[in-house]
């Protein structure tokens, strides 16, 4: 999971709280708008917040929590679960087949740089140590999971796993379909741990 492919969970983290944006604009946006900026938005949207990993999580997932678990009441949970896996998975192979578009190798060592080498969001959102790591063959252990933490305490796993989790297995197939993953254990579905194995086929 290289920089490319690590932007699926970061699209996820931009993408699906839009309504979250709107909703829960108050929350933070009231300080920021009660100053008079005399710099034009497309200047003014590019700046930093100061804020933390875990409450931006809490932001951006915080509002569209309750709206996805208010939907799978009105449509049933078993089929809205299924409805979210989908769409979340066919958005997830996009966006991988995209990211990797141009990528004359498509390896396992490949897939899995990004978490050799992660970028600000895995270093802030993850714990996690390399169990195996050769040519055809990897296995991560993830003891702490930010997008875990965020869904668990707000009582709807099910829904970050469709949303989350489900993902990895799409985004991967559209990568190389000669490699396989198995997760025995996620923090998502109440584990202990997560763990991720990859194994390069012939």
């Amino acid at each position: 999971m290289n920089d490319q492919l690590t932007s699926r969970r970061e699209l996820l983290l931009y993408v699906l709280p839009a309504c979250s944006l709107c909703l829960g604009f108050s929350r933070l946006g009231v300080a920021a708008a009660q100053k008079a900026q005399p710099l034009p938005l497309a200047k003014r949207a590019t700046e930093k917040m100061e804020i933390s990993y875990e409450d931006y999580f809490k932001f951006s997932y915080g509002e569209m929590i309750p709206v996805l678990k208010n939907l799978s009441d009105q449509i049933g949970k078993e089929k809205f679960i299924d409805m979210l896996k989908k769409a979340a998975s066919e958005a997830a192979a996009r966006n991988a087949e995209a990211a990797f578009k141009n990528q004359p190798k498509r390896d396992l060592a490949t897939y899995i740089e990004g978490m050799r080498n992660p970028g600000p969001l895995y270093q802030h959102a993850l714990t996690f140590e390399f169990i195996k790591d050769t040519e055809k063959e990897a296995e991560v252990r993830i003891t702490e999971c930010l997008w875990a933490k965020t869904f668990r305490q707000a009582n709807a796993a099910e829904i970050g796993y469709a949303t989350m989790c489900n993902t990895d297995v799409a985004a991967l197939k559209a990568y190389n379909p000669k490699i396989t993953l198995n997760r025995p254990k996620l923090l998502m579905q109440g584990d202990n741990e997560c763990r991720f194995r990859w194994t390069m086929g012939a």
